[in-house]
């Protein structure tokens, strides 16, 4: 094979886990050392179905609402953010809750609850029913309406069109937002601004990763779950930025071999939620069908963490004095 034709894949860097998602994972962890088995998840702690899976297998329940969790028992709130009516409803009913919401959403439920208290109408851009929507729009039902992208713009209807705001779910598409921002602010000259950007730094940095190498590859592989807002966003920006291709599959035993025809350079990248070892299984089956060269494309270094739950770290602090 000449070095014109040999096959390579181009690993995208940053991918894969972000601060808020291994928080997440890391207090159920912490939670099943601690307390013991079962801990209770209100819906999947992230969205990745490896993840769920291994925590089950340690002793973790996953329900879809706190009404199945047994009355005083410990439940974990999702990465994704819950509204006041579910702390409340886990309140009555005498639960120890752990709130393992990435800071970043609640930052977003910070500023929907300051432009509601400003009496804005407040446009928040994201996907109906993705739980991250619902814990904002919970924030403030009376002030917020969900725009799913520009093509829904023209259905806003607000009280004052000098007295509008926007907010964003935190893993959509950079450009897509952007759009859905310009044609706002077109109906809404005044439209202000959240104080600084929705998008996580996780989703942009992945996001850019993908751009870099797109153009070079004719096929991008994208490991996530399909219930992963940024995971799917990934196989839209390849393909946008130039892929001739791109799937995404949950492991490496879902890859088909047929992608590969004619393909002599493979992208290969990771939503947010999903463990590297599962990037690694994909690189080890593609190693087998010729593609053993890797490149890394990096576009920027990532260095945040965050601390667990404070609910979590008090009692792991007591255990340990």
């Amino acid at each position: 094979m000449t070095a014109t034709n040999r096959r390579r894949v181009l690993l995208a860097k940053p991918r894969g886990y972000c601060a808020g998602v291994d928080r997440a994972v890391v207090t159920v962890e912490k939670a099943l050392e601690q307390y013991g088995a079962p801990i209770y998840v209100r819906k999947q702690i992230v969205h990745n179905t490896h993840v769920v899976s291994t925590l089950e297998r340690r002793g973790a329940i996953f329900v879809e609402e706190t009404d199945q969790v047994p009355e005083g028992a410990i439940v974990v709130f999702s990465a994704h953010g819950v509204s006041p009516m579910v702390h409340e409803e886990a309140h009555r009913r005498h639960l120890k809750t752990i709130d393992a919401t990435c800071p970043l959403v609640t930052k977003v439920h910070k500023e929907a609850k300051r432009f509601a208290a400003e009496d804005r109408d407040i446009i928040l851009i994201g996907h109906t029913g993705h739980e991250e929507v619902e814990g904002t729009s919970g924030e403030a039902p009376d002030h917020i309406q969900i725009v799913d992208g520009p093509d829904e713009v023209d259905k806003v209807r607000v009280r004052n069109p000098d007295n509008v705001s926007w907010l964003s779910q935190t893993t959509l598409s950079v450009d897509e937002t952007n759009a859905t921002v310009d044609a706002l602010r077109e109906r809404f000259p005044n439209l202000l601004d959240p104080p600084s950007d929705d998008i996580c730094y996780a989703t942009s940095n992945r996001q850019d990763a993908v751009k870099a190498m797109a153009p070079e590859c004719e096929l991008v592989i994208v490991v996530g779950s399909d219930n992963s807002s940024n995971s799917v966003r990934l196989v839209e920006v390849a393909l946008e930025a130039g892929a001739d291709a791109a799937y995404l599959i949950d492991n490496a035993s879902l890859m088909r071999t047929e992608w590969l025809d004619g393909v002599t350079t493979v992208g290969v990248t990771s939503g947010a939620s999903v463990p590297d070892i599962l990037v690694q299984d994909l690189l080890g089956r593609l190693a087998e069908h010729g593609f053993d060269t890797v490149d890394g494309v990096e576009t920027a270094q990532e260095s945040l963490t965050f601390s667990l739950p404070k609910e979590l770290r008090k009692d792991l602090r007591a255990t340990s004095a």
